[in-house]
């Protein structure tokens, strides 16, 4: 399996579990959305909570030029260690929500 491949499995399969929790509050639903061509990946909570309409990204995953760009993770302890426990180099991932000049300090990849 070439290694794009390889990472959008990982990122499903990480992705696909949180997913399967089940959301504590309210008539509210977790799902993954995938675009296969652009290689973005989301995990989107969606639904009502009491009055209050739920719609929110709580992670977004990218492969872009060969590495996985993090653009936002609101899992509470992340999915960047689950992707290097798969076996994906840190020179791979990239913490797009951090500044770039903070990005050299994080021990994960720059651009």
């Amino acid at each position: 399996m070439d290694r794009l491949n390889e990472y959008r499995k990982f990122i499903y399969q990480i992705l696909s579990y949180y997913a399967s929790i089940p959301y504590r509050y309210g008539d509210t639903r977790t799902y993954v959305v995938v675009d296969k061509e652009e290689n973005h990946f989301l995990l989107m909570h969606e639904g009502w909570e009491g009055k209050k309409r739920i719609h929110a990204t709580l992670v977004h995953v990218e492969i872009y030029n060969g590495k996985i760009w993090i653009h936002h993770d609101g899992i509470e302890e992340g999915i960047t260690d689950e992707l290097v426990a798969k076996g994906v180099p840190k020179e791979h991932i990239v913490l797009a929500f951090h500044p770039p000049y903070m990005r050299p300090h994080t021990g994960y990849a720059v651009t």
